[in-house]
């Protein structure tokens, strides 16, 4: 009986979908094992400003990648540019565990930069293409839960991991595993869904023009740079602020990482369907309305002489619930400003904003683990609802 009613609950959606879904939490949990601790992982084989520029890298080959990944959704289709992202991705996570230098681990990370940045287009196209508007927020939603889900168990075993063997390469090999088992499924199981357009589209970079001319667009890119940098931050600066200035060992922030994902992915689909009742832009508002509090709280996590515990739970917790509300706001506005025949152009854009936060963020994270910097970041919470307005 319960079980029955779960299932009712559940969204009815394609069944293409629910194979996308099972494959990118497989992905992911090979990703969850390397997010969190790649930066402390080169923090034991390089100076503190090396590893800043390598984690900066990948959004620099991620907004390549998310160009060619944009116009190859268009051209070729969703299903083989998603194949070729994940032939770079299983690339990149072998190359990590055979080097302890420099050069090989920045040519690592660009090429999983790389790897991501053509990825995300064709996985977003697609689920636009299989889905109607009122649909939408529930698909995108599940397909993070998914991603969320993944990466919360993959940050759990990446921690298990670390603290009984203290060795990071084998995490890379896994993940290079999930991403063989990804390509496999997406392989076997997925049908295009590009319909043949009756115009040719505009070629080469006129494209991008044609497409950079919607004001609303522009606008929305602004906004969405911030939000996309507040991500960027959790997955950067935000374990090295834990390392240094809180007594936490590597499991409890594991573990900390992972209440973040799994509270995001209890709500994602309640929130989803709440979010039915706001236009985009007001979500995007909320979004940005919750990071504030988060970066207040995790001011004050590191502050607090006997509670920094309990004020960095609350601060992942409020973070968990941004981004929730942010990820199928910023998906659903992207269709609907987008024509069908330049649907992926349209998310590569969108993925741009995340290679650009990718980019800041490391950059920022230095400077903030000797600032009140996350004071200084509810400033720019104002600013984005600015923005939108």
């Amino acid at each position: 009986m319960v079980a029955k009613k779960l299932l009712s609950w559940l969204p009815n959606l394609n069944p293409q979908i629910w194979i996308l879904t099972v494959s990118r939490l497989i992905a992911n949990i090979g990703w969850g094992c390397t997010i969190f601790y790649t930066p402390i992982f080169l923090q034991l084989n390089l100076p503190n400003a090396l590893v800043g520029i390598i984690l900066s890298s990948a959004s620099i080959s991620g907004v390549f990648g998310r160009f060619q990944g944009g116009s190859l959704t268009d051209q070729w289709g969703r299903k083989p540019t998603i194949l070729l992202a994940a032939a770079v991705s299983i690339l990149a996570n072998l190359i990590f565990p055979l080097t302890t230098n420099f050069p090989f681990f920045l040519v690592a990370n660009l090429l999983k930069g790389l790897g991501m940045g053509i990825y995300w287009p064709p996985i977003d196209a697609i689920i636009a293409d299989l889905t109607t508007a009122k649909q939408r927020n529930e698909a995108f939603a599940l397909t993070r839960l998914a991603d969320n889900l993944g990466i919360g168990v993959g940050t759990i075993l990446g921690g298990v991991w670390i603290e009984k063997w203290n060795d990071y390469r084998p995490l890379f090999i896994f993940e290079s595993l999930t991403w063989g088992i990804f390509f496999l499924l997406i392989y076997l199981t997925i049908q295009e869904t590009q319909v043949p357009q009756k115009e040719t589209n505009p070629s080469g970079y006129k494209v991008w023009a044609v497409a950079l001319k919607n004001r609303p667009l522009i606008i929305y890119i602004l906004a969405n740079t911030l939000l996309t940098t507040y991500i960027a931050l959790q997955h950067s600066a935000i374990p090295l602020y834990f390392k240094n200035f809180l007594p936490f060992s590597e499991q409890t922030m594991g573990s900390l990482f992972s209440f973040n994902v799994f509270l995001g992915a209890i709500l994602q689909l309640p929130i989803a369907r709440w979010l039915n009742f706001f236009s985009p832009k007001t979500a995007l508002k909320l979004s940005f309305l919750f990071w504030g509090l988060g970066f207040v709280s995790l001011f004050r996590a590191g502050t607090s002489p006997t509670h920094n515990l309990t004020w960095a739970v609350l601060a992942l917790a409020i973070m968990a619930i941004a981004v929730v509300i942010y990820i199928p706001a910023a998906s659903t506005l992207i269709v609907n400003l987008s024509p069908p025949n330049l649907r992926g152009v349209y998310f590569s854009i969108n993925s741009q904003c995340w290679a650009m936060g990718y980019f800041i963020a490391p950059l920022l994270g230095g400077w903030a683990l000797d600032h009140p910097f996350w004071l200084a970041s509810v400033a720019s919470v104002g600013l984005g609802i600015l923005i939108l307005g």
